[in-house]
């Protein structure tokens, strides 16, 4: 099963924010301009879009594996279910999550396929998964997420330089051999022809509570609301390009200076709004034993960010990235409390 390719273009007559290009060509090359407008992006609204990142095959096959696992019938995808204990990984059915503090139920499903799993494949990390994903593991997630935690490693160097940490302080923090709740996501909406009413948004506001998203899609619906503004807008998707966020833990790391930008996703204005929409994400989040809390002993800038901060709570966390993650999913199913913030 493949998903449709052959789309109506994004209206020219929304309201949309444009973003920063970053070519990750010059910041591999160590390009002191690009990198330049990189910390633009990540300190001003912390989006930016990310062209020549190499991954764009592997996010096509990515997307046919999402489309063959949807098609599964539901009670099988259900055996797979993510549950209601903060656990992540696995399928996520139609409304099981709440949007909003009123209890409005998303229309979103999707597959969360965890890092830890995919890179210790055969061997099982964390759970099982179904025959589709099973059967495109090794040759197509597996080297989708490598790819994608290498992208987020080398922008995530290069904003450790700007924030003046020793040299592999944050990559010390997301290790690839140590358990986190880093994962890749493949996303179905339904058609929404007309949209929705502001209660009803696919997926309520929100900022992400990992490190970094690196997300590609082929329609709108991706709105984000610009600090000091208070209208959503769209981010139009540009074909090659990914949308990259910075989220929770880099805010709470850099004492503030990163940013986490609050988004949400709603149907796709116009005649996209006819079609599915379809969206893949790799969110890098911090080891599992990592402490949430602000770097100031590594760095004389953040240090003074945190103090002249007026609510410091944030920064003195002292919860794991565990904790904060399985909380932030627990808190967000609609069996256990009203949401107030979700995933992409």
């Amino acid at each position: 099963m493949a998903i449709q390719t052959s789309l109506p273009p994004f209206p020219d007559n929304v309201p949309t924010h444009p973003l920063l290009v970053i070519d990750y060509n010059l910041l591999l090359a160590g390009d002191e301009e690009e990198i330049a407008q990189l910390w633009k992006a990540a300190t001003a609204l912390g989006f930016w879009y990310l062209k020549n990142h190499g991954v764009d095959e592997d996010v096509n096959q990515m997307f046919d594996m999402g489309a063959e696992t949807m098609a599964l019938p539901f009670d099988e995808k259900m055996k797979f279910e993510q549950g209601d204990d903060g656990v992540s990984f696995g399928y996520k059915a139609p409304g099981a999550n709440a949007t909003d503090e009123t209890g409005s139920l998303d229309t979103v499903e999707f597959i969360n396929v965890s890092q830890d799993d995919a890179l210790a494949w055969p061997r099982q990390a964390h759970r099982e998964y179904p025959s589709t994903v099973n059967a495109r593991m090794e040759h197509t997630i597996a080297p989708f997420i490598r790819k994608s935690a290498e992208v987020n490693r080398v922008i995530m160097d290069i904003l450790n330089a700007k924030l003046g940490f020793p040299e592999g302080t944050l990559a010390e923090l997301h290790r690839l051999d140590e358990y986190s709740g880093s994962e890749a996501r493949c996303i179905k909406n339904p058609p929404r022809p007309g949209g929705i009413s502001e209660e009803k948004a696919a997926l309520g506001a929100h900022t992400d509570f990992g490190s970094l998203t690196f997300l590609n899609n082929r329609l709108g619906g991706l709105q984000v609301m610009v600090p000091g503004t208070v209208k959503w807008q769209y981010i139009k998707p540009l074909p090659g390009h990914a949308v990259c966020n910075l989220g929770d833990a880099m805010y709470i790391f850099s004492g503030g200076i990163l940013k986490s930008n609050m988004h949400r996703v709603v149907p796709p204005p116009g005649a996209q709004g006819h079609f599915e929409r379809w969206s893949l994400a790799f969110f890098t989040r911090p080891g599992e034993s990592v402490v949430l809390r602000a770097l100031e002993e590594k760095s004389s800038i953040v240090a003074e960010a945190v103090a002249s901060a007026d609510d410091t709570t944030l920064f003195h966390s002292n919860s794991t990235s565990k904790e904060w993650f399985a909380r932030r999913i627990k808190n967000q199913r609609t069996k256990n409390q009203k949401a107030s913030c979700c995933s992409l």
